[in-house]
């Protein structure tokens, strides 16, 4: 693999504008595996572009080694155009939302590469988000390509293409500590480079038939189709539903009851309004961070 000579580039910088965002809740709530905190910022490669992030009063300040001609990728990215305040005002008015609103206000949905999103989240079965970060970063240093990071910094390595996973053995993806997901991954990564699934028309969908698009793949359910819908398309109704998040909506919604798994799938398909994928997310944040720090 060629050497990028980071030392020439010059870098450039951003104030990104924007209010009613937390930062370190956007980055760390489980909807992308790619970020590190370092010295009091956040870093990563968003396409082939090496970035990093730090929270201000007054917005995003945003550092890259090269020098972009705009910065759309990254308001793209981050979603900084979204008026949060609209966004919120449609959620039930209930005590647990107005308690994870109250705990997670400023998280925002980012808007993700799609075969890098679905390609994580075939990994994340099973898996703590430390665990997915891990096998994201192996296959990263081993099948992605090198990109300009600033001088002295690591070497960082965009996420591998679909095609160059293709190309790879299951034994050699095992070897990215991923189990038996490996086969998952190597199926999906061929159906797309073989053109058998086309990431890009599925925006345009229906969101039942893009979920159904995407579980035709191995290793692929409602689940990691929902999460792969709201974070990479932006689906406003893709709510991703594991035991996990029927334990928490039983608790929460249900105390002193139990109810049946029908019960719990129709309330999360009425209750959430026309945002569901989003109040999932700070549902699903609150309670973890709850349990981490109860």
């Amino acid at each position: 693999m060629p050497m990028v000579h980071s030392e020439k580039a010059a870098g450039s910088e951003t104030l990104l504008t924007v209010t009613d965002y937390d930062l370190n809740a956007t980055l760390s709530s489980g909807q992308a595996f790619g970020w590190r905190f370092r010295d009091m910022g956040w870093e990563s490669v968003i396409g082939d572009r090496w970035v990093r992030l730090r929270a201000q009063p007054q917005g995003i300040h945003a550092v890259t080694p090269e020098l972009p001609t705009d910065w759309d990728w990254l308001h793209r990215y981050l979603q900084c155009e979204v008026i949060l305040e609209e966004i919120l005002r449609t959620f039930p008015a209930d005590a647990p939302m107005e308690s994870s609103i109250a705990a997670c206000r400023g998280l925002r949905l980012l808007r993700q590469d799609p075969w890098e999103c679905l390609a994580s989240f075939i990994l994340s079965s099973t898996k703590q988000i430390v665990q997915i970060q891990q096998i994201h970063q192996l296959l990263s240093e081993r099948y992605g390509k090198e990109v300009i990071v600033p001088h002295g910094r690591a070497p960082a390595y965009s996420f591998p293409s679909a095609d160059r996973l293709a190309s790879a053995t299951e034994a050699e993806l095992r070897n990215c500590k991923m189990g038996f997901r490996a086969p998952n991954l190597l199926g999906a990564a061929r159906a797309v480079a073989e053109g058998k699934l086309k990431l890009e028309p599925l925006r345009e969908m229906a969101l039942e038939t893009a979920r159904e698009q995407l579980c035709l793949l191995r290793g692929v359910g409602p689940k990691i189709a929902n999460c792969v819908l709201l974070f990479a398309y932006g689906f406003p109704t893709a709510f991703p539903v594991d035991v996990w998040v029927l334990k928490a909506i039983q608790n929460l919604y249900f105390p002193r009851r139990r109810a049946s798994r029908r019960r719990l799938e129709t309330f999360v398909r009425t209750h959430f309004g026309p945002h569901s994928g989003y109040a999932q997310q700070y549902l699903f944040h609150y309670m973890r961070t709850s349990a981490r720090h109860g």
